[in-house]
């Protein structure tokens, strides 16, 4: 695969690992330098993921991939079609009585009366 920094250097080998913040371990490794005047030959590399301005992966790589994403049965996140609606990423009613946003609804809000505790009386404070 190849690997271009932000600095305009390439790194053209073999992918070894990858992390979630995109550092990569190459092998076989020959870097240009960002003119393309110049070549090295090395036999490991690593290169942090915030240096990275793109990557060229053949699309022999990412059809393999893709074969195997299918035949495992999963994409993106796992398994998402047993996950059971009303909890997280927008799949129930939400949190609260007031029923969403804005104050178009009617309810028991800021305001309104609701059942009343018997032996207060109403707008009395504690007074200390």
């Amino acid at each position: 695969m190849l690997v271009e920094l932000k600095n305009g250097e390439t790194y053209n080998g073999h992918l070894v690992s990858c992390d979630n913040w995109m550092n990569i371990n190459l092998r076989e490794v020959i870097c240009t330098s960002r003119d393309g005047d110049k070549f090295w030959r090395m036999p490991e590399c690593y290169v942090r993921g915030s240096t990275i301005k793109y990557l060229r992966i053949p699309d022999e790589i990412i059809d393999m991939v893709k074969e195997d994403v299918m035949s495992k049965g999963r994409g993106r996140g796992g398994m998402q079609q047993n996950k059971p609606q009303g909890k997280g990423r927008g799949g129930g009613p939400g949190r609260g009585v007031f029923g969403g946003r804005g104050r178009g609804m009617t309810g028991t809000g800021r305001g309104q009366q609701q059942d009343k505790k018997p032996g207060k009386p109403q707008g009395v404070k504690n007074q200390h």
